[in-house]
């Protein structure tokens, strides 16, 4: 729990940051789709498909492709109880790890291929709060360049009961280490609303925005993303 806070007061200085006014930048706005679908292989393990638009630490509108096979320990009982009603279950389990590939073609640039090693915590605190701390590198290599980025993600999320209807309000704050600038050059905010349809379709209709300080000028990217998460 010392863990999650000092994570808090690390992510409070950041999330004033991007409110600062830069003399120099540019802005620009997108809209960003998403599939991911998931198929349970067994109580532990879980296969996961994606395909999205993403546009993160400063790269250009981009396609991301690829699967990832997801590890996790078994339920909590805290966990349980706070994710009683979300359809995704390895939220109920304090540990998750992940190896994804993704193929991400670029416009007029040689195709990435990325390794995505993911190692993420869920823990339960008051007012039936969940807390994701997700930990994810992105390891990239195109002909002749090899570049890798750190990236830590904290999320804040709480669902709702409506009548028989369960949607789930979250805030995450992200920072972006990136090799090629020796320093955190991004940091996204998230505000998002889960949005369940059926026992296997949800959608996840969310705001982004981003202030990406690798390159000159600064550069202020506000999306607009949906995505479908399905789970099998």
């Amino acid at each position: 729990m010392n863990c999650v806070r000092a994570k808090w007061l690390v992510a409070a200085p950041l999330l004033l940051l991007v409110c600062v006014p830069v003399r120099a930048q540019t802005s620009t706005t997108e809209f960003l789709p998403e599939i991911d679908a998931n198929f349970k292989l067994n109580s532990n393990v879980r296969f996961l498909f994606q395909a999205k638009e993403t546009r993160e630490g400063g790269d250009p509108t981009q396609a991301e492709v690829g699967p990832s096979i997801e590890f996790y320990l078994k339920p909590l009982l805290k966990l349980k109880n706070v994710t009683l009603f979300d359809l995704d279950d390895a939220k109920s389990r304090p540990l998750l790890l992940a190896v994804g590939y993704r193929v991400v073609p670029s416009p007029g640039k040689p195709t990435i291929n990325r390794l995505e090693p993911v190692v993420t915590f869920h823990v339960p605190i008051t007012a039936r709060i969940l807390i994701s701390d997700r930990n994810r590198a992105d390891l990239d290599w195109s002909p002749g360049k090899f570049v890798w980025r750190y990236r830590n993600r904290l999320t804040a999320e709480r669902r709702f009961t409506i009548n028989n209807y369960h949607p789930a309000l979250y805030a995450s704050a992200e920072i972006f280490y990136e090799s090629q600038y020796s320093k955190i050059s991004s940091t996204d905010l998230y505000a998002g609303c889960l949005l369940p349809v059926s026992k296997h379709i949800e959608f996840d209709p969310y705001y982004e925005h981003e202030n990406n300080t690798g390159k000159r000028p600064n550069q202020q990217v506000n999306a607009l993303g949906l995505i479908l998460n399905l789970f099998f």
